[in-house]
């Protein structure tokens, strides 16, 4: 029995929107556990806790979309912090030149990933985690396997700075890459050629899209979005690190499945990245709260996954 328009829209609707739902929920249950959740400058320190995360996750959900896969962007992201830290010196007036190069790096580690993947037919799970582990000896190599550099004078103090005492200006910074994701995504070209290479790569091509520069683009803006994520977490913490993004990829590779985007490639978009960042953060602060060790939030997080996978399985077999 073929499926009515109606009960077709009511599925199409669940399956974009259900992260929203599941969002909802997690903050439902946060705010019967403590009230603390009630209060905007709590909830602005909440973004601020995950800006790197969700800053480096927006660039991820462009190559997931795309059908690949980004397993070096925790390297990309400690590289980043290291190089940043070094380049500022300490020094006000090398900030601009840091940030720039730190960003161009980041972009060229990227498109690394992208040109190989481009011209050739390795896996991107086992190009990216090999990219990874080459990024993470490099960044031992580079720093000698000690924090090395200083942050410019009031790089950070910018960064945590309080708007009005409650808004973090690094919760901010998070929010305008999203913002940034949202435009490129919905309003270029190159946004929509993301999707039509990600639904059917053989039918982007036959229909004039370059699929390889589209790939390497792709790439490229994952590791600029990393490098971004590595300046933010140096704003946050002031200290540079050549394990501090170690371990962050699950966590990003975890907000933007939770938001919908498939490893399939072809569907999903940067606000359900966005809520799917803000599910994991509420979700391990509520373990936080609860007074559950670290570990413990590391099983939470992949029961979590579980079950948004399973149910974004059952609504798309149904829809």
């Amino acid at each position: 029995m073929a499926m009515t328009p109606s009960r077709d829209g009511v599925l199409r609707f669940l399956s974009s929107y259900a992260i929203l739902a599941v969002l909802a929920a997690v903050f439902l249950l946060a705010v019967l556990i403590s009230d603390a959740f009630l209060q905007p400058k709590y909830l602005f320190n909440v973004i601020r806790q995950i800006a790197p995360v969700g800053i480096a996750a927006v660039g991820v959900t462009f190559v997931m979309i795309l059908g690949g896969v980004d397993l070096s962007i925790g390297a990309i992201i400690s590289l980043c912090a290291v190089v940043g830290a070094v380049l500022m010196d300490g020094q006000a007036a090398n900030l601009p030149m840091a940030i720039a190069l730190t960003c161009g790096i980041g972009a060229l580690a990227g498109a690394f990933n992208g040109v190989v993947l481009a011209f050739s037919r390795v896996s991107p799970f086992i190009l990216t985690l090999a990219t990874g582990i080459a990024i993470l000896g490099i960044t031992q190599i580079f720093s000698g396997g000690t924090a090395r550099g200083i942050v410019s004078p009031g790089f950070r103090e910018f960064f945590n700075y309080r708007i009005d005492g409650v808004v973090p200006v690094l919760s901010l910074a998070f929010l305008a890459a999203v913002l940034v994701g949202v435009v490129i995504q919905k309003r270029t070209l190159f946004g929509q050629y993301v999707f039509l290479t990600g639904s059917n790569r053989r039918a982007a091509l036959l229909g004039g899209i370059p699929d390889r520069g589209v790939i390497i683009a792709a790439y490229a803006l994952s590791g600029l979005f990393g490098a971004l994520g590595g300046l933010a977490l140096l704003a946050r913490s002031g200290v540079s690190s050549t394990l501090s993004g170690q371990g962050l990829e699950f966590q990003i590779l975890a907000a933007v499945v939770l938001g919908g985007t498939t490893f399939e490639g072809g569907r999903g978009g940067v606000i359900g990245t966005l809520a799917g960042v803000l599910v994991l953060v509420i979700a391990f602060n509520i373990v936080n709260i609860s007074g559950l060790p670290y570990h413990l939030q590391m099983v939470v997080m992949g029961l979590i996954i579980i079950a948004a996978s399973a149910i974004y399985g059952q609504i798309n077999a149904r829809s």
